[in-house]
């Protein structure tokens, strides 16, 4: 087994995960974290099928590298959306005794 098959496997079992985590789980932080983890096997598949020793091809490469910039992005301002609904449903909770 080579170290490509290591990669791709890897790369569709955490998606897998993943997703599996999506569904299962119903809190939203749960459900963000296991969509990260869908985008990190993406990305590990996108740099297997990007590998080729023979070849100078970087695009795969390059858009992987994007891609983790615009998760982190993503996921940050996902938190703070987390982070203003938890907040405004406990005031409103606070409101209502």
């Amino acid at each position: 087994m080579n170290i490509e098959t290591i990669y791709f496997i890897t790369g569709f079992v955490l998606f897998g995960l993943g997703f599996l985590g999506l569904i299962v789980r119903s809190h939203p932080l749960h459900r963000l974290l296991a969509i990260n983890i869908m985008g990190v096997g993406i990305f590990m598949w996108l740099i297997t099928t990007g590998f080729n020793p023979n070849a100078t091809d970087s695009v795969p490469h390059a858009l992987v590298l994007t891609g983790i910039v615009v998760a982190v992005s993503a996921t940050a301002f996902a938190l703070a959306l987390v982070l203003r609904m938890y907040i405004r449903s406990y005031t409103e909770e606070a409101d209502h005794l």
